[in-house]
């Protein structure tokens, strides 16, 4: 049995997303995956088991990198719309810097194997924004409504007007991603 090799693991997560994005999710095969890596096919099927589960973690990789990144620095001694605005900061800054992860995240959450994904996974991961809104609304401070639903005023805002293909005109600096905020928490404040 081959060992497994965390700089092959990452070469092969960036090369599925650079020709899943470059090709599609039907074009993309484990061979040319395997070459953009510089590796063997076969070291391919070291640390997954067939290309459904190369996808599957490769969208959930990305998941995880997000929300370290957008969960640091959060710190439940401060004020919750100091940590919603430190969140919605760290979103931005990582969509910027990514925005090949998000092509292969809304690829991927758009196609039949999206309904493979581990959602008891995605829900741990995304545990610490639950937490921030069930304390909101618990403080009266943000509306009582559904997690989902104030979720989604949080983190699309976010994700649309960080994509360049939909917000042609929306600058990324740090007044436009404070207006922009300030939006969202209107949305969803009492």
């Amino acid at each position: 049995m081959r060992t497994k090799d965390d700089e092959k693991q990452e070469a092969l997560f960036e090369a599925t997303v650079k020709v899943v994005n470059r090709m599609g999710f039907a074009s993309s095969s484990v061979s040319k995956i395997a070459k953009e890596a510089g590796v063997s096919p076969a070291t391919l099927y070291t640390y997954h088991k067939n290309k459904e589960d190369l996808l599957i973690s490769t969208y959930l990789n990305i998941k995880r990198k997000l929300t370290d990144i957008a969960f640091e620095g959060i710190d439940d001694s401060n004020p919750l719309w100091d940590n919603f605005r430190r969140i919605w900061f760290n979103l931005f800054r990582f969509t910027v810097k990514h925005t090949d992860y998000f092509q292969f995240s809304e690829q991927f959450a758009n196609s039949p194997i999206y309904d493979q994904v581990n959602q008891k996974e995605i829900d741990r991961m995304f545990r610490p924004m639950g937490r921030l809104i069930q304390y909101g609304i618990q403080q009266k401070i943000i509306k009582d409504m559904d997690v989902d639903m104030i979720s989604a005023f949080v983190f699309y805002p976010v994700i649309i007007l960080s994509n360049p293909r939909l917000c042609k005109n929306f600058s990324v600096t740090d007044e436009q991603v404070e207006q922009s905020f300030k939006m969202a928490w209107d949305a969803i404040k009492l």
